[in-house]
């Protein structure tokens, strides 16, 4: 996409399209079995007991053979108990992270980027976090397992409603929280759907991801701190990912670290999250994020940041600290990208976190032709198309379709989602008046004059305000 001395992030467009062998049937026998879930392993049918056999051939030769050939022979005969669904839980996921590690190792090729090695020296390992109250570990556990046998057609407001007093005890345990939300969130979207008997249309896929995650999350150390090491040097970002929901919202700043002292470069990632009023949306996000990491107001200025001893995860996550960081000079994103981007080192992701949908691969393309089809836009290089994720895009920037679809460079994120690979467009360059202009998703992130967003940010300082005044009257009765 870009030449290979350029430092830009992708190299070989073709690979993106062509198979990956062995991918279409892993994510077979996932398929196979998340459909056993939909009917429930209370009293599975042929059908059901042949999708989870499946899921034990496709790990025999592997440590999880023997564990998972009992579980599948258990649950196939509607006796599988608490270990047993843990264990199928544990090879489903082991699937999923077997395509996960051939869809980053095809773009590691396309790229050309460094991946940090197992024989690479990581942070230092920290004390590990004493282990939360096993009973209530066991109670989630006993609530998913019922789950399961269930089935997403069994499902009903009694069913679900087995998870609040779990979620309930969970909440003050602050080692319980990661849990708590999880659970949270799965029984209130389960709840939304009951009865599930009446149900058009099940997301088979997402269900079963959240019902195996929470499940192996039960294990006992499955949700421990990871090895943290420190981070210091000159931060230099790339763009603002922004995921908004109805009550809750999160950027996450995407960025190559130069470290102090020389190194190579290493892609670092800093996230921020606030609940948030439905009423609050577009660039009034920003005003609940803001306050919470000063890298934000970095950003919206086009600026690097310096970074003391910030704690980073073995993942590349900084845990953010506005102590232990200041301002820097003028960084653009795009001189970034191109010098910078190909030779900066990417983290290895712990076995958990190891799914299809969590690949997000900071990148840079120059040199395409902008297609427009019936499936949406597309950047097409020397034949090859590779989809762009406009819907991606929030509404919380000045960047736009229009504005990705006139552009001659992209700063992006590469996902891969239904089977193909996507681009998330981060930044663009496009021409205005014979000049090149940067329009970056996170422009707003630091405040903006743009007439759009002080409208959305003064609406949502009114929003804010009603809020508050409501909360403070009922407070006061």
């Amino acid at each position: 996409m870009v030449p290979s001395d350029a430092g830009g992030g992708l190299m070989r467009g073709d690979l993106l399209s062509d198979p990956v062998e062995g991918l279409d049937e892993a994510l077979a026998v996932v398929d196979a079995f998340d459909e056993a879930l939909l009917a429930g392993l209370l009293r599975p049918g042929p059908a059901q007991a042949a999708g989870v056999s499946g899921l034990a051939g496709a790990v025999a030769g592997t440590p999880l053979a023997a564990r998972v050939a009992e579980a599948a022979e258990k649950a196939a005969a509607g006796t599988g108990g608490e270990d047993h669904f843990v264990a199928l839980a544990a090879a489903r996921s082991a699937l999923l992270g077997s395509v996960h590690d051939a869809l980053v190792q095809r773009i590691d090729e396309a790229v050309g980027r460094p991946v940090e090695g197992d024989e690479t020296a990581g942070p230092e390992p920290v004390a590990a976090v004493p282990e939360p109250s096993a009973n209530l570990l066991a109670a989630a556990r006993s609530w998913l397992c019922d789950l399961a046998r269930g089935g997403w057609r069994g499902l009903d407001h009694e069913l679900v409603a087995g998870a609040a007093p779990v979620v309930a005890a969970m909440l003050p345990e602050p080692g319980m929280r990661r849990r708590a939300a999880l659970l949270d969130g799965f029984a209130a979207e389960l709840a939304a759907s009951c009865p599930g008997a009446t149900l058009e249309r099940v997301p088979v896929r997402r269900w079963a991801d959240l019902w195996s995650r929470a499940l192996l999350l039960t294990v006992p150390g499955s949700a421990g701190a990871g090895a943290l090491g420190t981070a210091t040097g000159r931060l230099l970002p790339l763009g603002v990912d922004v995921q908004e929901h109805a009550t809750a919202v999160q950027a996450q700043v995407h960025a190559v670290l130069e470290p102090a002292g020389g190194g190579a470069p290493r892609l670092v990632r800093a996230s921020v999250s606030a609940p948030k009023p439905d009423t609050v949306v577009g660039a009034g996000l920003w005003q609940l994020l803001r306050p919470r990491m000063s890298l934000l107001g970095a950003v919206g200025e086009g600026r690097s940041a310096q970074v003391e001893a910030m704690p980073v995860t073995a993942e590349g996550d900084l845990l953010w600290d506005d102590a232990l960081a200041r301002t820097g000079e003028p960084a653009d994103a795009f001189a970034t990208a191109r010098v910078m981007l190909s030779a900066a080192t990417a983290a290895r992701v712990e076995p958990l976190d190891r799914h299809p949908v969590r690949i997000a691969v900071p990148v840079l393309l120059e040199g395409y032709a902008a297609r427009e089809g019936e499936d949406g836009l597309a950047f097409e290089v020397a034949g090859r198309l590779l989809a762009v994720d406009t819907d991606r895009m929030p509404a919380a920037g000045p960047l736009t379709p229009e504005a990705v679809a006139a552009s001659h460079a992209c700063v992006g994120l590469l996902r891969w989602d239904a089977g193909e690979f996507l681009l998330q467009p981060l930044a663009v360059e496009t021409t205005v008046r014979k000049k090149t202009v940067a329009v970056h998703a996170g422009a707003w992130a630091g405040g903006t004059s743009d007439k759009a967003g002080v409208r959305a940010e003064k609406a949502a300082t009114d929003a804010v305000a009603v809020l508050r005044e409501r909360a403070g009257r009922l407070l006061r009765t």
